[in-house]
């Protein structure tokens, strides 16, 4: 339903508003201060629903969008496509709405600027308020950071990718979140792989439930929190939490992007060292010309990638291996150009005929990395961990486990004595047949 509230007076600046209501008792008062002469405020829509209040965003007709909690499926994600259009989000409610707990979670979900129905006298003022300061942000250019500033203490967080074909990133991600854990510090391992993760069944964890899928739910109504998180993930050492992936590939649009980002800003407040493993492909889906704004399937990749502290490329030795790391690294320059990321060449072995040296020289010859580090081919202890459902560092001294022991000495930045060894865990899964 449309309508149009008077003309402003000449030489105003005119704040375009949407309003959904949503039926509230305060719609009817509000309508009348938003189209009162001289506001400097136009009334373009009176939306129905979400749907139309997000397709009349879409149409770039308005500055402000005025919304009640009550809006049905107000999350998150609709908040952040209303931002995403250049919208500011002005939230009225009842006072009882507007209690400490309810304004933390109304704000996790993107809002900036909450008014309370008995405060509508100062609509208006809220109303322009928020769009000038929207329109700021937009022109602002990106802070420099000084040193005198005051930084607030997050977790380090490791994102392990590398190209298609299997060549061991789960292995490189629960093998050097293990280490790292088992070196006395807090880890949080997140399965953040859109084709089919399978971080559980590394560790033996056989509950059907996502922890990544509750996280973003909970991310997506605004009640996530480091606390929340850390009920949704699996302790499965002493120092050591698993939040499980997607049950089933195709469940990856139920992440959506506002709920990812959030779920990756509690992760880094929950432990010290956030360890990421995530899917092949970062191939970005094509620009629709109408406008959407649906989920992109590689869109949990891209963006830890781009959050991510560090960048872990994990490759296997062999040549089919290094010709999709060596194409990896270049996709990877493009998508993160000036971030080196630590390579790491799996599945090493003296029957493919070629040194560390040479395939040193073949990686720096596409990326200019922080290191390139070496794991043997060991097939013995990689089976013997799979089969007890834990990691390597568990499972017993290996070739394997020690490359894996040396690779966490240098994403902590450590050199010297060996990481204290952890009594070996020989734990079977049972009931994995079943």
């Amino acid at each position: 339903m449309s309508s149009i509230g008077a003309l402003p007076d000449p030489g105003l600046p005119i704040t375009p508003v949407l309003v959904a209501a949503a039926g509230s008792s305060w719609e009817a008062r509000a309508l009348e201060l938003l189209e009162s002469r001289g506001s400097g405020v136009v009334l373009v829509r009176r939306c129905v629903d979400l749907l139309d209040l997000l397709a009349a965003a879409g149409a770039g007709v308005a500055s402000v969008a005025l919304v009640a909690p009550t809006l049905p499926g107000l999350d998150a994600d609709s908040v952040s496509s209303l931002r995403r259009r250049g919208l500011a989000v002005v939230l009225v409610a009842a006072p009882e709405e507007l209690l400490d707990g309810d304004t933390e979670r109304l704000r996790r979900l993107g809002i900036d600027h909450l008014l309370a129905s008995t405060e509508l006298g100062s609509l208006v003022e809220t109303v322009t308020g928020a769009s000038a300061a929207a329109a700021t942000v937009a022109l602002r250019p990106p802070a420099v950071s000084s040193e005198s500033e005051a930084v607030e203490v997050t977790g380090r967080l490791l994102a392990v990718w590398g190209p298609t074909g299997a060549p061991g990133r789960t292995t490189v991600a629960v093998g050097v979140a293990a280490e790292i854990a088992g070196s006395g510090r807090e880890v949080l391992l997140a399965d953040m792989d859109a084709y089919g993760g399978a971080v559980a069944q590394h560790l033996g964890v056989l509950d059907e439930v996502s922890g990544l899928l509750g996280a973003a739910r909970a991310a997506n109504t605004g009640q996530l929190s480091p606390e929340r998180l850390g009920t949704l993930a699996r302790q499965v050492g002493p120092r050591l939490r698993v939040l499980t992936g997607l049950p089933r590939p195709d469940r990856w649009q139920e992440v959506r992007p506002a709920a990812f980002a959030d779920v990756l800003e509690q992760a880094v407040h929950l432990a010290p060292y956030v360890v990421l493993d995530l899917g092949f492909s970062l191939e970005a889906d094509p620009v629709d010309p109408f406008g959407s704004s649906a989920p992109q399937r590689n869109e949990m990749t891209l963006a830890a990638l781009q959050r991510a502290d560090e960048v872990v490329v994990v490759g296997s030795a062999d040549p089919v291996g290094l010709s999709r790391l060596a194409r990896g690294l270049v996709e990877l320059n493009i998508l993160l150009p000036g971030v080196p990321p630590r390579v790491v060449v799996n599945r090493t072995r003296p029957s493919l005929g070629w040194s560390d040296r040479e395939i040193r020289g073949m990686v720096e010859g596409f990326v200019r990395p922080v290191d390139v580090h070496f794991l043997p081919e060991d097939r013995v202890a990689a089976d013997r961990a799979l089969m007890a459902g834990c990691s390597l560092a568990d499972s017993g001294a290996s070739p394997l486990q020690g490359a894996l022991q040396r690779l966490a000495h240098q994403v902590l930045g450590e050199s010297g004595p060996s990481l204290p060894r952890r009594r070996r865990v020989t734990r079977r899964r049972a009931g994995r047949a079943r």
